[in-house]
C-alpha cells in the first residue's frame, strides 16, 4: 500500500523519520514484524533494533504473565 500524508512544515520531521516513526508504532501494535518493520523503515534489521528506543518502543514484551512464561522457559532450557 502507498500512503501519502500532508504534514504541517511547522512539524518538523523529515520523509525518514516518520516512515521509521511509522514503522515502529506498526511493530509495537503487532501490525508488522521486526523484519517487514525495519523493511518499511529502510534499515537493516540490526539498525532498526537500534533505533527502536528512540520511539519508545521496546523489543521486549513488557507483559509480566510474557516475561515469567520467558524465564521459566529459558530455566528448561538451561537444564538440558
Amino acid at each position: 500500500m502507498e500512503l501519502t500524508l500532508h504534514i504541517p512544515k511547522s512539524v518538523e520531521l523529515d520523509r525518514r523519520d516518520t516512515t521509521t516513526m511509522l514503522a515502529a508504532k506498526l511493530y509495537e501494535s503487532g501490525k508488522l514484524t521486526l523484519g517487514q518493520a525495519a523493511e518499511v523503515a529502510g534499515y537493516s534489521k540490526r539498525t532498526f533494533m537500534e533505533l527502536l528506543a528512540g520511539y519508545n518502543v521496546s523489543l521486549f514484551d513488557d507483559d509480566a504473565t510474557g516475561l515469567i512464561r520467558d524465564i521459566e522457559n529459558a530455566r528448561k532450557y538451561h537444564h538440558r
